[in-house]
């Protein structure tokens, strides 16, 4: 008869409790869901829909696009044609344009990976004379404006012969490119375990080695994440190619500006052109996407 009061008694705070809990306690936990999942799937699709709709109207014929939508695509599939990607590979300032911003993003990106990579190493783990000064003096370099340097840099570039080059634009790119490189990898690169690396040097292993067998494969996802990011801001970059290039240097960012200004009805060639522009760091960012969380949650979990 004991025991009986007793889980009563027990029973009842446990029913008060519930019955006090609130009613957007209740309602988070029903929204936890399916509802949720179906939300956040209904915000992609909704953030795919410029990017479905370039697609579609780059796959048009101009007398299509200037009669209606792209959307009239979905009761009319007859309207579907290639023509727009055949004007697009028989245009030479598009097709240089794109392989020039290739020559561009590729050599900024990897410089930046490694040499940021390699600079993080040193200043987590080698000591040498004012090593905290000079990562200081680093990291201030992020609070330069892009555009305080522009002038400069190209004046500087023009005495030297490098203002219009392929090579000048990478130049600047991967020198701003560094500081934030430096600065995300060093920090990554300081929680490694220092035991790890002891047992390392024990076994004989020089600094090179170290950094190449030990280092740069646990800070895969840090570095995986460093690349799309300068990947998608070198691709992307408009400001820095109106400047630094010329005729026959121009990423596809800047050919693509100039066809709007020079022939404004050319659409046959820009919806393809900016489609395949765009889609491009878009799939460099879904393949690697696995990396890319894996290396910002990093510093979270450590």
């Amino acid at each position: 008869m004991t025991a009986t009061a007793g889980s009563v008694t027990n029973a009842g705070p446990a029913r008060t409790v519930q019955a006090k809990q609130s009613l957007g306690a209740r309602i988070t936990e029903k929204l936890s869901g399916g509802l949720v999942r179906v939300f956040l799937v209904l915000v992609g699709l909704f953030w795919l829909v410029p990017t479905i709709g370039l697609l579609l109207a780059s796959l048009r014929s101009p007398q299509d696009m200037s009669a209606s939508g792209w959307w009239t695509v979905f009761t009319k599939p007859s309207q579907f044609t290639f023509d727009s990607y055949q004007k697009l590979l028989e245009n030479s300032d598009i097709t240089t344009s794109l392989w020039n911003t290739v020559l561009i993003t590729v050599p900024a990106t990897v410089l930046v990976v490694v040499v940021g990579s390699l600079a993080g190493y040193a200043f987590a783990w080698m000591e040498f004379p004012g090593r905290d000064w000079w990562f200081l003096g680093v990291v201030s370099l992020l609070v330069v404006p892009v555009q305080v340097a522009l002038i400069p840099i190209a004046e500087l570039f023009g005495k030297i012969g490098l203002f219009g080059t392929i090579f000048g634009v990478i130049l600047f790119h991967t020198g701003f490119g560094l500081p934030f490189a430096v600065f995300l990898l060093r920090n990554f690169f300081a929680e490694i375990p220092r035991e790890l690396l002891e047992a390392a040097r024990l076994d004989g292993a020089g600094e090179l080695r170290l950094f190449a067998r030990v280092v740069m494969p646990l800070g895969g996802p840090a570095i995986a994440s460093l690349g799309i990011f300068q990947f998608l801001w070198v691709w992307n970059d408009m400001l820095v190619a109106l400047v630094f290039t010329k005729s026959g240097t121009q990423p596809i960012t800047v050919a693509l500006q100039t066809q709007v200004r020079q022939f404004g009805n050319n659409v046959d060639v820009l919806a393809p052109g900016a489609f395949i522009s765009m889609v491009i760091p878009l799939a460099v960012f879904f393949a690697f996407q696995r990396q890319f969380v894996s290396g910002v949650m990093a510093g979270a979990v450590k």
